[in-house]
């Protein structure tokens, strides 16, 4: 087999609000820290031990816009993607490597109405989040090439 595969699928929580970058042309890139969490037993103390893995989330465009409307920290949400590392010099010359989540389909999970959702965090009051109970939203995936809103 010559083919390869470069996939992640994760379900997680926001760690921070998606930060916008604005491009020339109308190009636009959203990033966010997504958190995913294991939890075990460890067997010789019998302790719950949970490890927190943090993720750098990167989207585009059209779907960058949509995260940034509705995303806010610590909402839940499924993410479907790509790795890609990047190659970067910090201010003492030294290579720098960062390995980041290129999303190309995702779903919100955070119920309307639950989590974060306070007047002083969603001044508008008439848009509606998705819902995971409601198929005909929240089960649509969002991809980079759409260019309608999926709701």
């Amino acid at each position: 087999m010559s083919g390869t595969l470069n996939k992640v699928m994760l379900i997680g929580h926001t760690g921070d609000d998606v930060k916008m970058h604005y491009f020339e042309g109308g190009n636009s890139i959203g990033r966010f820290p997504l958190a995913t969490n294991e939890t075990y037993v460890n067997k010789t103390t019998n302790e719950r031990v949970t490890n927190t893995e943090w993720h750098n989330i990167v989207v585009r465009n059209k779907a960058a816009e949509i995260c940034e409307k509705y995303l806010k920290k610590g909402d839940m949400v499924y993410i479907e993607g790509r790795l890609k590392t990047r190659k970067w010099q910090d201010d003492k010359g030294l290579d720098r490597y960062s390995t980041e989540v290129h999303c190309t389909d995702f779903t919100f999970l955070t119920p309307k109405g639950s989590g974060n959702e306070t007047p002083q965090n969603n001044p508008e009051q008439n848009v509606q989040k998705p819902q995971a109970t409601q198929p005909s939203q929240a089960a649509k995936s969002i991809t980079e090439e759409e260019d309608d809103l999926p709701f």
